[in-house]
């Protein structure tokens, strides 16, 4: 919003100057920080997008990162545990979205490392006793619940045996 009669600097004039760039990059990299935390490539691509120069880019990334405000592995555990808290993600659906946002495999390893078999397994029966309060008795049911834990992003080994167990061990799938 401008103030009336407030002058406006051409916007060639104030890029111009190296040090204006590099400022203007900065705010615009705060700005997008401070809605939420960014991986390290979403942040390039919001740079990219308002037309920061890679170099400069390249410049404020780097201080963000030596300053800890930018951390991907940090943001990777975060996000795991946020997603298995709050939404019943599964490993597989978290490893999905952190490989877009732009995470490296080892950091999306160490952020999924904390879940084994058996507690994505437990996971997968609270979200289906949560969804399905009585046991899916026929097929389609069944299909309904599997195809619901599948797409939460459990293994389909993982939502078989979570099928399973709620049913109860004597029943055949």
């Amino acid at each position: 919003m401008e103030l009336a009669g407030a002058q406006r600097e051409p916007a060639g004039e104030r890029l111009a100057d190296p040090a204006a760039r590099l400022e203007r990059a900065r705010a615009l990299a705060w700005h997008a920080l401070n809605r939420r935390d960014r991986t390290e490539l979403e942040l390039r691509g919001i740079l990219a997008q308002k037309r920061v120069a890679h170099e400069q880019a390249g410049i404020v990334l780097g201080e963000l990162v030596e300053g800890g405000f930018v951390d991907d592995a940090a943001f990777a555990q975060r996000f795991a545990d946020d997603r298995r808290r709050l939404d019943a993600w599964g490993a597989e659906r978290i490893g999905r979205r952190l490989r877009a946002l732009g995470v490296g495999p080892e950091q999306i390893a160490a952020a999924l490392g904390g879940q084994d078999h058996e507690g994505e397994l437990e996971a997968a029966l609270e979200l289906l006793r949560r969804r399905f309060p009585a046991v899916p008795a026929t097929p389609r049911e069944r299909d309904r619940a599997l195809g619901m834990l599948v797409r939460k992003g459990y293994a389909l080994e993982i939502a078989h045996d979570a099928l399973r167990r709620y049913a109860g061990a004597d029943e055949a799938f």
